[in-house]
């Protein structure tokens, strides 16, 4: 049985589609101006309608998605019930990267692989075309950056060691080996991955191999100044604020610990200052990042933090108890990245729970 929310109702309460829905209805009929404590209610009462519909399905959801929901999960609740789903993804990494470091022995297997990935990379919208093209240009990249995404969880599962990864040297040095300043200071690239820069950075600072933090967000800052935004297309803008949003999470570790308010001013003070055209352009998977930038800076308080969490009430389907896509499609698997988020905004910890640290438990 997976854990519920925080908030456990109370014998007698209103259903909690029914309580969900009388409240965003109330909301949005009076512009928002619920009390807090009315809209504190509404907030936990939703975050628990959208948990509750996923961990019902959770054991029918692709194990991508399990992961990524188990591992958010623990570290917003610290509940060893989800610690079942983070082993198995612990175990399948361990495997995939122990056959990843014997690979790399041979000098042909990364520019290989990185030609199969590109290959195999969907081409079922602009977006992805556009990166499938430009991944096509850099080589070894699209290989390279799936490996630093490995190795970095690895280290954040406390995997990262001789007696889980024999070798795993050989793996940070062909990082070492890589050109990612040219790639990660490149504006096209920017242009259209600009959220997985952000995280490729932290990953490459996290793992030891190269400190390139302070030159890409200058980079960032340079090609999307504040004045250029009323230039930028819908996808442009988008590009921008939810690349934004990784600069702060990335340096969270995802969520393990707060981030220092004054080293993220310079995105903390634009979603203020852009908070309507975030909110009009942009769709929920990115404004819910924007919030949890201000929670992971502890700035709670925030006015942006009361307005984006109102947005995903308004959002928020209570018959499908979820947050559809902007097509309206109720799909659970694609929907599990903007619904998760929504759970951890509308119900933020008082703390963080790093890890979950696996390397001793592997085995159990």
């Amino acid at each position: 049985m997976w854990p519920r929310a925080r908030s456990e109702p109370r014998a007698g309460r209103v259903p909690v589609r029914f309580t969900s829905w009388l409240l965003v209805a109330l909301l949005t009929l009076s512009g928002c101006a619920l009390p807090a404590r009315d809209s504190t209610l509404a907030y936990d009462e939703v975050a628990r309608s959208i948990q509750e519909r996923y961990e019902k399905a959770l054991p029918d959801l692709p194990s991508s998605k399990q992961r990524h929901y188990a591992q958010r999960l623990y570290r917003m609740t610290g509940d060893d019930r989800y610690l079942p789903l983070n082993r198995a993804y612990g175990r399948q990494l361990v495997s995939d990267l122990r056959e990843e470091i014997d690979a790399l022995a041979d000098p042909g297997h990364a520019a290989r692989r990185a030609r199969e990935q590109v290959a195999a990379y969907p081409e079922g919208s602009a977006k992805q075309r556009r990166r499938k093209r430009m991944l096509a240009e850099w080589g070894e990249i699209a290989y390279a950056k799936g490996l630093a995404f490995k190795l970095t969880q690895a280290k954040y599962h406390g995997l990262l060691n001789e007696a889980d990864l024999p070798g795993h040297q050989r793996a940070l040095d062909y990082l070492a080996s890589v050109d990612f300043r040219a790639f990660l200071l490149d504006p096209g690239v920017m242009a259209v991955y600009a959220a997985q820069v952000a995280n490729l950075v932290y990953y490459l600072e996290d793992l030891g191999v190269t400190d390139l933090r302070e030159e890409v967000a200058s980079a960032f800052r340079r090609q999307y100044p504040p004045a250029r935004d009323a230039r930028l297309s819908t996808a442009e803008y988008r590009n921008k604020i939810y690349g934004m949003t990784h600069f702060v999470i990335a340096a969270s570790d995802y969520y393990q610990q707060p981030v220092e308010a004054e080293d993220f001013r310079w995105v903390l003070d634009e979603f203020a200052a852009g908070l309507e055209r975030i909110l009009a352009d942009t769709k929920e998977d990115i404004y819910t990042e924007v919030g949890i930038s201000f929670l992971l800076a502890g700035e709670e308080d925030h006015p942006a933090v009361r307005r984006l969490r109102n947005a995903l009430l308004e959002a928020y389907d209570p018959v499908a108890r979820m947050l559809p896509s902007e097509q309206g499609s109720t799909d659970l698997a694609r929907g599990e990245h903007r619904n998760v988020l929504a759970i951890m905004l509308l119900n933020w910890p008082d703390r963080l729970y790093p890890g979950p640290t696996l390397a001793v438990r592997q085995d159990q």
